[in-house]
């Protein structure tokens, strides 16, 4: 398998979609967050979604031309539009005026409507971290969970993502689906003719399924049972309810290459912590429960992971399938 150096991946995949029909800007932003969830390890939401969007951009479900905008501000609020494009230009937006409102009232919501697949939800939040704000991340997504108690489809999976930065360590980093597992992983399984683990999700006719293919017919299961169900509302209602934007039952799937435009939505939170307690209380207090977790050797602090998968990348480059890398190749030699 081809291994290439992060900047040359991000290169490939930019001229991919570029070749699709993406503006310049919305392929370079698309492709600094796929490539970024590929060297953290995260390659269910990588580069190999890229054929993906090449074909939601060439069969309409995307917007090429798509340039986001802020469509409403007030205060430390405001909503930019995706113009149903690819949701990762949309997002830098967002999050970019979160951070600036955030420092100016102490506390900025921005929402993301018309909007696409997002990728790894935490990625986006990095830039708030490094600006030493705490982030928060939601997102719909196309219905995969049905409401408790329901078999039919209606809510995504739904991801929540949160930062906490730290004074000179890597910040916290908590990324995860309201699904027992992320949907992504079962379209891999999928792809590779592999079982998934019972418990993940139920066939068509709510049946618990080890079937990947059964599992993508059917719906996923939330994660804590009726409790993960009430936070995949709770979050339809944020990404949703709040921006305008579609709900999951309204989005057609994403493992189909033709359908409607998904219309998601997306909210960030941006909070400066100067403005509640202060900057040194809040680094004393977040470094005090650390160290508490620490005490015990079995806690591995969430993002290390990743962080460690990134710095390898960093130095030794990311290694793709063969079949992937020659996509990548052929569709930006369009």
């Amino acid at each position: 398998m081809p291994v290439l150096k992060i900047d040359e991946l991000q290169k490939l995949v930019t001229r991919a979609l570029q070749a699709s029909g993406a503006t310049p800007s919305a392929a370079a932003a698309a492709a600094r967050i796929v490539v970024a969830a590929d060297a953290q390890g995260l390659a269910s939401h990588g580069v190999s979604r890229i054929g993906q969007y090449s074909a939601f951009l060439r069969n309409g479900r995307s917007n090429p031309a798509a340039v986001p905008v802020i469509t409403r501000s007030k205060g430390g609020a405001c909503l930019v539009d995706a113009m149903c494009g690819m949701a990762y230009e949309a997002c830098a937006l967002a999050v970019a005026t979160a951070a600036t409102r955030a420092r100016e009232f102490g506390v900025a919501c921005v929402g993301v409507t018309n909007s696409n697949h997002f990728g790894a939800a935490a990625l986006h939040l990095e830039p708030l971290a490094q600006a030493g704000l705490v982030g928060l991340a939601f997102s719909n997504s196309p219905a995969a969970m049905p409401a408790w108690g329901g078999k039919t489809p209606l809510f995504g999976t739904n991801p929540v993502a949160a930062v906490f930065p730290r004074r000179n360590q890597p910040a916290l980093s908590i990324d995860l689906a309201l699904s027992e597992t992320a949907r992504g992983k079962i379209m891999i399984a999928a792809k590779e003719g592999k079982p998934i683990p019972l418990g993940w999700a139920v066939d068509k006719d709510g049946q618990p399924t080890t079937d990947a293919n059964a599992a993508l017919a059917g719906s996923m299961l939330p994660a804590g049972g009726v409790k993960g169900a009430m936070l995949a509302l709770t979050v339809e209602l944020l990404a949703c309810a709040l921006t305008g934007a579609a709900f999951g039952y309204e989005a057609d799937t994403f493992f189909v290459d033709e359908g409607n435009k998904p219309r998601l939505g997306h909210l960030f939170i941006a909070i400066d912590p100067d403005a509640l307690a202060g900057q040194d209380a809040y680094f004393a207090r977040t470094e005090a429960l650390i160290e508490m977790m620490l005490q015990d050797p079995g806690v591995r602090l969430p993002g290390d992971r990743r962080r460690l998968s990134h710095d390898k990348a960093m130095r030794d480059g990311i290694q793709i399938p063969d079949a992937l890398h020659q996509q990548l190749v052929t569709l930006a030699s369009g």
